[in-house]
């Protein structure tokens, strides 16, 4: 397949973040890591995925999770990247966990920003597929953000046509749900034999989930005036904790009282 990737990195001594993006935003989410002292020559590479941002693919409608997986392996080879640490938000959560999960040998630690792990994470996707026949799927999605309620929501709405290739849409949207729904991905992400945080919007602090995470050594990161969007919403506490995350700062754990 005729695929040219656009991506952004620096090297460095130690090993390198890789950042994976979520649907409809870019690599530019990540960007701002040159600008903060706590990750002070930091190697990293981040990528705009297939169908996304500046990124050319050829055959749009083979763009799906497995795709996205196999893209970024690729990447990591590209780039001559061994073992490293992963931060992937949303879909990117998704490939990432998909990824830790076929060479968990390799990953140092995964930062999920509210990676899809169960059905409930896919409402907004699920509801556009189920009336596919009734218009244009990519656009009744982006009028369903563009109205909800939430944080960054008209944000995110503004950013999506211009982020995302229409082509790709389907195909992704299908694979996100099957997996889902059928891919166990909470018990792959609660297997994974490194250390893990999950980074969610107070919005977010509502999903089932979460106790098990907590009871699994998954540390919680919850990210105040923010929902799904935490980096757009809440850059600054996000960009914090992910970094106190890496060294290991437990004071910033919420307090077990406060979650649920």
């Amino acid at each position: 397949m005729n695929l040219k990737i656009a991506a952004v990195h620096r090297g460095g001594d130690t090993e390198p973040i890789v950042f994976l993006h979520g649907f409809g935003t870019s690599k530019e989410d990540y960007t701002d890591i040159t600008q903060r002292h706590d990750f002070a020559g930091r190697a990293f590479l981040a990528y705009d995925a297939p169908g996304c941002g500046a990124t050319e693919c050829a055959d749009l409608g083979a763009i799906d999770v497995p795709f996205l997986v196999d893209t970024a392996r690729a990447m990591l080879d590209r780039a001559g990247i061994g073992r490293y640490h992963l931060v992937g938000h949303s879909l990117g959560g998704l490939t990432a966990l998909l990824l830790a999960h076929r060479e968990p040998g390799r990953v140092l630690s995964f930062v999920n920003i509210k990676g899809t792990l169960a059905p409930e994470d896919c409402e907004p996707t699920r509801q556009v597929l189920s009336h596919q026949n009734q218009g244009d799927v990519f656009g009744q999605f982006v009028e369903g953000i563009r109205h909800a309620p939430g944080y960054s929501s008209g944000l995110y709405a503004a950013n999506l046509p211009h982020k995302v290739r229409r082509g790709a849409v389907h195909s992704i949207f299908r694979s996100v749900l099957e997996l889902a729904d059928h891919g166990d991905l909470l018990n792959k992400f609660l297997a994974l034999p490194f250390p893990r945080m999950y980074l969610y919007g107070e919005e977010c602090a509502s999903l089932s989930y979460l106790p098990s995470l907590d009871a699994h050594g998954v540390e919680l990161a919850e990210i105040p005036h923010s929902g799904h969007l935490p980096l757009y919403s809440n850059p600054v506490a996000t960009w914090k904790r992910i970094a106190a995350f890496y060294a290991g700062d437990l004071s910033q754990r919420i307090p077990a009282a406060r979650r649920w």
